[in-house]
């Protein structure tokens, strides 16, 4: 007999799986584990393909095609549609308003979040509730809560214009859903008032996981307040605020309800943003073809922004 044992790579001719050091099996898998993974995936697979892939294939279809008034296809028209839609006179004017619509709703709500975030963080007394009233704006209806400013705002019976008359803000009832710059300025705000409990919680977290040792070494250094938070705090939050601003810049991107209700009586296109000219080419010219197209586009354009802005940003940069 021979005092040799001949040795066999590990997993070659045993039939299991190769493990790493630690005696575990490594990350990966033959094709007969993902075949058994598909019956526990698949209903998950139909939802996305029924409510995501397949509307938007048949949109991107839509948008190559004529579609009459009527609803009849009378064929395809390649890029036709496009170029019908960035042609129109009034899409420049709605592309600023799209511009300034999302910049300053982000800008202004991440800051005021800031705020909160940092006020909410210390202990004092009600803290709890505090931030249980701050979920509020964002539990309620979108739809639900736009209509009680719409309401509130009314020149004639409306509570809020009557407070500021009240209190000498204003001399008389002003017309705030009447006219495009006060409509599109108070739907700004109210952009901003639901927009505020998601950016707040998540930056409530980003605190939750800044190292308390991180912040003590700052003071025992002699940084002052303002010092360790612009030094300390706020560079930890980082990813953090990019995440918080990348969703934000996401649903104010789309958002339809706010400026609908605000800004929808308003003839012209002057209040309006590429979301809600959407809606006007289906709903007031039933431009099926057209619209298919201005959404495609406005796909597009969100995802050139936020590549931009992971890009920019580098939310997954360490901090130093």
């Amino acid at each position: 007999m021979s005092d040799t044992i001949e040795k066999t790579p590990t997993g070659a001719a045993t039939g299991r799986p190769r493990r790493g050091a630690s005696g575990r099996p490594r990350p990966g898998g033959t094709p007969g584990d993902l075949w058994h993974a598909v019956p526990w995936t698949l209903p998950a697979l139909i939802l996305i393909f029924g409510v995501v892939l397949f509307p938007a294939g048949y949109m991107i279809f839509n948008s190559t095609r004529k579609i009459s008034v009527a609803g009849v296809d009378h064929g395809s028209v390649g890029f036709q549609n496009y170029l019908t839609v960035l042609a129109r006179p009034e899409l420049p004017g709605i592309l600023l308003n799209t511009l300034f619509w999302v910049v300053s709703v982000v800008v202004i709500t991440v800051v005021i979040s800031l705020a909160l975030a940092q006020f909410l963080n210390k202990n004092f007394p009600g803290r709890q509730w505090v931030r249980m009233a701050i979920l509020i704006p964002w539990a309620a209806s979108v739809v639900m809560t736009t209509t009680v400013f719409v309401y509130g705002l009314d020149p004639f019976y409306g509570i809020i214009n009557k407070f500021l008359v009240d209190v000498h803000l204003l001399s008389e009832p002003f017309g705030f859903t009447k006219e495009p710059l006060p409509a599109f300025l108070s739907s700004i705000a109210i952009a901003v008032f639901v927009s505020l409990p998601f950016s707040t919680y998540t930056l409530l977290a980003g605190l939750a996981g800044i190292p308390g040792d991180m912040l003590e070494a700052a003071k025992v250094d002699g940084a002052g307040p303002a010092r360790t938070y612009f030094s300390v705090t706020l560079p930890n939050l980082r990813n953090a605020i990019a995440l918080a601003s990348l969703i934000n810049i996401i649903n104010v991107f789309n958002s339809l309800p706010i400026l609908k209700l605000m800004t929808g009586s308003i003839p012209g296109y002057k209040a309006d943003t590429t979301t809600t000219y959407v809606f006007k080419l289906l709903q007031n010219e039933q431009r099926i073809d057209l619209s298919s197209a201005l959404s495609v586009i406005n796909f597009l354009i969100v995802l050139v922004v936020v590549a931009l802005y992971l890009w920019i940003v580098k939310p997954m940069k360490e901090v130093s």
